[in-house]
C-alpha cells in the first residue's frame, strides 16, 4: 500500500511500527523524528512520545554490557514494553517500534489504550526475509538464525490477515513495502 506522504491517527493513539528484524522500523523513526540512535529514553515530539527499542537497549548497556545477549534481551524487551505502556497510560499519543509477532502484547496494549480512550493502530513494514537480513547486517545487529526463522514464521500470517483488511485488536492497519515506507513523510495525530 502507498498511503502517500502522511498517515493520520486520532489523538491519543498508540501507533506501533512493526516488521521483521532489519525491515527498517528504526530507520523510519530516525527519519521522521530525527532520532540519532543514542537516546536512552522515549523522545517527546509535541504531545507524542517516540519509543524505539534501542532506547531501552542503550539505557541497560551501561549496566549489562558484560552479560551475554540471551540474558540482556529479556530485560531490554520488558523495559521497552513498560515504557510504551507508561506513555499510553499517561494519555500521550505514542509511536513505537515493536517486533509485531507477539499477539499477547498487542492485546495488552489495546486494552490499555481503550482504558485511556485511545486506539491501537499498526504500521507493518513488509519486506522479504532476504532484505530484512541484509538490514540486520547493515546496522550491525544480527539476530540468530533460529530467532529470525521464528519471526519469519509468525510474520507472514500477520501480514496476510492485515492485507485481508483487519488485524484485531488493532483499530486500523497499514501495510507498507520498503518503497512506500521511504515515501512516508509524517505520522500525524489530531
Amino acid at each position: 500500500m502507498d498511503p502517500g506522504p502522511a498517515l493520520d491517527y486520532p489523538a491519543g493513539s498508540l501507533v506501533l511500527v512493526a516488521g521483521l528484524p532489519g525491515a527498517g522500523k528504526s530507520t523510519l523513526l530516525n527519519r521522521l523524528y530525527g532520532l540519532r540512535g543514542d537516546e536512552r529514553g522515549p523522545v517527546p515530539f509535541g504531545d507524542v512520545r517516540v519509543i524505539d527499542s534501542r532506547q531501552s537497549r542503550n539505557w541497560w548497556a551501561r549496566f549489562l554490557r558484560p552479560l551475554p545477549p540471551r540474558l540482556r534481551t529479556p530485560l531490554v524487551h520488558a523495559t521497552h514494553v513498560w515504557r510504551i505502556a507508561r506513555a499510553v497510560a499517561g494519555g500521550h499519543g505514542v509511536v513505537a517500534h515493536t517486533r509485531g509477532t507477539w499477539p499477547h502484547i498487542l492485546y495488552c496494549f489495546a486494552w490499555l489504550a481503550r482504558l485511556r480512550g485511545g486506539e491501537v493502530h499498526l504500521i507493518l513494514i513488509d519486506v522479504d526475509p532476504e532484505t530484512a537480513r541484509a538490514g540486520q547486517f547493515a546496522r550491525g545487529r544480527i539476530v540468530t538464525g533460529a530467532t529470525f526463522a521464528r519471526h519469519c514464521r509468525r510474520w507472514r500470517p500477520i501480514v496476510e490477515r492485515a492485507r485481508g483488511g483487519a488485524l484485531p485488536p488493532a483499530a486500523g492497519v497499514t501495510v507498507l513495502d520498503r518503497v512506500a515506507a521511504d515515501k512516508l513523510e509524517v505520522i500525524r495525530f489530531g
